[in-house]
This record gives C-alpha cells, structure tokens and sequence, in this order.
C-alpha cells in the first residue's frame, strides 16, 4: 500500500507510526502463538511416541531375547540328553570295566558318527581306575579318577549320569566329561566320554540366529563353558552373572556407551546357564530407520506448516494494518471535521464575543480623536491618554484570547498524554466561548466539580473535543430555559465527568443508535451525527468509556469515564490504534 506523504510533526504520521510500530508487535506475536499452538503438540507427540517406541522395543526385545534364549536352552538340553543316552548305550555293551582296545575304539567310531565332538572314550571300575581307554591321549590308560569331581558326584549321587564342568585335567586342556553308571552283578561299572568345547560351540553357533546374537554359556560361578573366542575364553570369568532364582529372564545393560539386552535362561540337566546378548542397534535397525525416516517427514511437514502459517500469518496481519491505516486517517478526517462543525456551532457566539471589544476599542479611539480636535475644546493629560490606550490594549488582548483559544479547538495537534485536570479541562471549554452564549440563551450551566480530583494521564485537546461535543448537544436539547449541570467525581480509581441535561431525553428505541457514525435526532442542517461517534473513539483510545442514561422526559446524562492510571492496561495510549467508529 502507498503512503501518503506526511511532514515531519504531523499528527497523523504519528498515528501511523503507533499503529506500524503495534502492528510489527501484533505479528510477532501471532506468529509465535500459532507456531507454539502448532508445534507444541507435535513436539509432545513426537516426544510421547519416541519414549514409546523405545520402551515397546525394548519390551518387544527382552520377549524376543528370552523366547529365543529359552529355545536353544532346549536344544542344547535335548543335544546333551542324547550324549548321555549314548554313553548308557555303550554300557549295555559291556560287563565289566575291562575291554580290548581295539573293541574300546570301534566304540569310538560309532559315537564320532554320531557325533563329531567326542573326543575319547573310556570304563572306569568302581575304585576309578580307567580299565579300558580309546583315544588321542594313551597315557590316560590306568589313571585314577577316584578324586575327580565328576566321579565323586556321579558314584555318591543318586543320578545315573553326571555332566561336569568344563575343566583342565589330566590332559591340560579344556573340556568337559559326560559319565554314566550301572550296576551289573553287584559290581559298579562307569563309562565316560569326553566332549570338545570347541565343536560344542560350532553347534551352539548352528543354532543360534538373529542379527548380532552373541551366545555363550556359563556355569553357577560365572565361567565361561562356552563362548565366542573374539569375547572371551574358556574358564575366565564373564562380566554378567544372571540370578539363578528364576529359569528364564531378559535384561537391559550398558556397555561401552551402548545398549544391549542380555537373556538369559538355566539348564534342566546341568547347571548352567545359556545367556544370549544382542546390541539394540543391530536387533532393531530397520525399525530405528523406519523411525528416522518418520521423524524426517514429520520434521518437513511442521517446517512446511510453519512456513505457511507465519506467511500466510504476516499477510493477513498486513492486509489489516492496511486496513486500519486507511480507517485512522478516515477517522483523523472525520475528527477533524467534527471539530469544525462544532467550531461553526459557535461562530455566533464567538462573532460577539469579538464584537464587545471591538466595538469598545471603537470607542476609545474615537474619544482620543474628539481630545485632540481643537474643535471641540476637550481636556487631555498625557495621563489620561495612557488610560485610553491601556483600555484599547485590554479589549484587544481579551479578542485575540478569544481566538486563540477558537483556533485551539480548531487546530491539528499531534496528540500526547500528559498530566491535566479533567475540571480545568471543562472550564476551558465552557469559559468565554460557550457560557455566555447560554446565558443569553437562558441556559444556566451548573458546576458540581470535586476539588480535590487528582490528575490524570490524558491528552487534554481531545478531551477538550469531547467535552465541546456534549456540551454542545447539551445545549441543543435544552434549546432555552434549561440547566446543563457539569459534574466530576473520583471513584473506584477512575475520573467521572458527566455533562448533563433537562431536555427532552432519548427515546428507547434510539439508544443503540446514538453512537453510530452519522447518525443524529436533530434536524435536517443542523447536526453532521459525528460528534458522539468522534467522542466515544476518542474515549476509548485512552482506556476509558462514555456512559449514557436518559429517560424521555426528563433528560440525560452523558458521563466520560477514565481510569486514573491508563498505564496499566495491556495497551498504553501511546501504543494503541484509535478505534475508529466503534469498530
């Protein structure tokens, strides 16, 4: 929109440069307002649904680990119910603890078929002593296992079978023993097999799945049975021990800065435990970038909200400041002019009040010309003359107060609020110009002012308007022989002025009427319908209100409120556009 040129001082510039400098505030703060009110929940909700997703997940994760750490638990159960199975089958084979050699190694050969992770194969009497041995370890021939852990436990438990430990033994390296028992003749016969860690843990590999699964198995003490060698070794103590009081559990723990669930879950027939880890990231990483890719369209789309509600925002703010340019400098106009039709309201009485003292100085300078004629034989002092001519300066002295105080009402000033006296504001308007007009009227004008009213923060030329403006209706509706009582009171912290009249009052119908542009009861040429319109903006701008009471019959009452300290409202005056026309 083009801006008309304003110079420097101009009320109206100054008008529009509150009015840009509320608006740019105005903007600001819609626009941050929608964008918190459209944000904010989205913010929430992304908040609401990344804690939920991560706990689902990981809740997801812990049955998943469990469930699975449960499964091969199982199979490897089953894998070491079979290995004992085979060793009470070779049992069967014999009576005693003394075999061939060559009959212990094709025993040998039929269990490496079943099962590659044999490594030997021994009978042992009821005393200990390895009778009959095949093998990669000869020397294991006639050794005595009577103070081994797994023979003790096997001979005095009431198990027919025992499986130990991975350990050293004879032979200095790790393995574990599977040893069955049986009771032949009275006699205690016992056949163990010795199984490879290594190729144990090729199977518990096979059986394992998922993405990043790492399997191992532990013992009651935490050491390592099993386990990836890139993660530890046989017999060394793991980082994690899980409680033994429940068969199968999941946890969360932390690890070099990341996250892993461990699972978790005991043996039935040794006492183990099968513990299954598998980092978040790994279990999870087509979800996280499902995830990612949400979060990034979800990113783009408040981006493109938020674009478009700040532009589309800025835009429609600037169609109304527009707008309400254009309604301020109509309504400037139009105060103006209301200015100056009550201004020719008072022609006639301002034409006389210059007329008393014109026609004194008249004649005075008329009495000094009839001095000085020579004709007429008058007496002069040069005192005398000083008197005429103090006379002549006084009466010209009271016109030219008469029009400055017309051209006060009638001039552009720039409003400013400062501090003024509503009663001092009231006798300037009724002083001079309109006082004696009433009184050759035969109207009285009443004061009822409360003395001590403390000032007030107001622009005191607008007030002056809107007081000529009552004042003049006032008179309109007395019309002769009435009285306009002018009343000011301070209650509740505000100033209360009241204009009144015992005219004729306002009909009902016509109450929600009066403050509207342009419209007027009084005849045709005699009113324009904007002075309570121009009154009432004028009122409001400074936080305050015109209350009306009439009754037909019997007069009204017009009274301008204004709070004492306008300063607190959200808007201060300086700040605030005029409402124009009670829009």
């Amino acid at each position: 929109m083009t801006k008309p040129h304003q110079l420097p001082g101009d009320p109206q510039a100054a008008v529009t440069r509150r009015t840009e400098q509320y608006f740019r505030r105005l903007r600001f703060q819609r626009k941050a307002t929608l964008l918190l009110a459209v944000l904010a929940p989205l913010a929430v909700l992304s908040l609401y649904f990344h804690i939920q997703f991560t706990y689902t997940l990981k809740t997801s994760a812990k049955v998943h680990l469990a469930a699975l750490a449960e499964s091969q638990r199982n199979t490897i159960d089953q894998y070491l119910k079979e290995r004992v199975a085979n060793i009470m089958d070779l049992l069967e084979d014999f009576e005693d603890a003394k075999a061939a050699t060559a009959t212990m190694t094709v025993c040998l050969q039929r269990l490496r078929r079943i099962c590659d992770s044999f490594v030997d194969v021994g009978l042992l009497n009821a005393e200990g002593i390895q009778t009959s041995y095949a093998g990669p370890f000869p020397d294991l021939q006639g050794r005595d296992y009577s103070r081994e852990a797994w023979f003790r436990s096997l001979v005095e438990g009431d198990s027919e079978y025992h499986i130990s430990d991975i350990y050293l033994g004879f032979r200095n390296k790790p393995h574990f023993t599977v040893a069955a028992k049986r009771l032949k003749e009275s006699r205690l016969l016992v056949a163990r097999a010795t199984l490879d860690p290594e190729k144990f843990y090729l199977f518990l590999r096979s059986i394992g799945y998922g993405r990043g699964t790492d399997t191992a198995i532990l013992n009651k003490e935490g050491l390592y049975q099993a386990v990836d060698p890139k993660r530890g070794e046989l017999l060394a103590p793991a980082g994690y021990r899980p409680p033994a009081d429940k068969a199968v559990g999941a946890h969360e723990i932390r690890a070099n800065g990341d996250s892993i669930v461990t699972a978790y879950a005991w043996f039935q027939r040794v006492p183990w435990v099968l513990v299954v880890s598998q980092p978040f990231r790994l279990a999870y990483a087509e979800m996280y970038h499902v995830r990612r890719i949400m979060m990034t369209m979800t990113a783009m789309i408040v981006l493109i909200a938020g674009v478009g509600i700040w532009l589309t925002t800025d835009r429609l703010l600037r169609r109304a400041q527009a707008t309400a340019e254009s309604r301020e400098a109509l309504r400037w106009q139009l105060f103006h002019a209301s200015k100056l039709a009550a201004i020719g309201e008072l022609a006639a009485g301002v034409a006389h009040e210059i007329n008393n003292p014109l026609a004194a100085i008249a004649a005075t300078t008329g009495l000094l010309r009839d001095m000085l004629d020579p004709r007429f034989g008058l007496e002069w002092s040069r005192e005398e003359t000083l008197k005429q001519l103090d006379e002549i300066d006084a009466m010209v002295y009271r016109a030219r107060g008469i029009i400055t105080q017309l051209m006060g009402f009638a001039r552009k000033s720039q409003p400013t609020l400062v501090p003024c006296n509503i009663n001092d504001i009231l006798d300037g308007v009724v002083r001079g110009l309109k006082e004696h007009e009433f009184l050759l009227s035969g109207i009285q004008l009443v004061r009822d002012y409360q003395h001590d009213l403390p000032t007030i923060l107001a622009d005191p030329d607008r007030l002056s308007q809107v007081f000529l403006n009552l004042i003049n209706n006032a008179g309109d509706a007395v019309k002769e022989s009435g009285t306009i009582p002018l009343t000011t009171r301070f209650t509740d912290d505000c100033i209360r002025a009241s204009v009144a009249d015992t005219g004729s009052g306002i009909p009902p119908e016509m109450m929600d009427k009066i403050f509207l542009p342009f419209y007027t009861t009084k005849e045709v040429g005699k009113g324009t319908g904007l002075g309570l319109s121009i009154s009432a903006s004028i009122v409001e701008s400074m936080n305050g209100r015109i209350e009306v009471q009439s009754q037909p019959g019997a007069g009204s009452t017009f009274t301008v409120v204004l709070p004492l300290h306008p300063e607190r409202d959200s808007l201060t005056r300086a700040e605030k556009p005029l409402k124009v026309f009670g829009a």
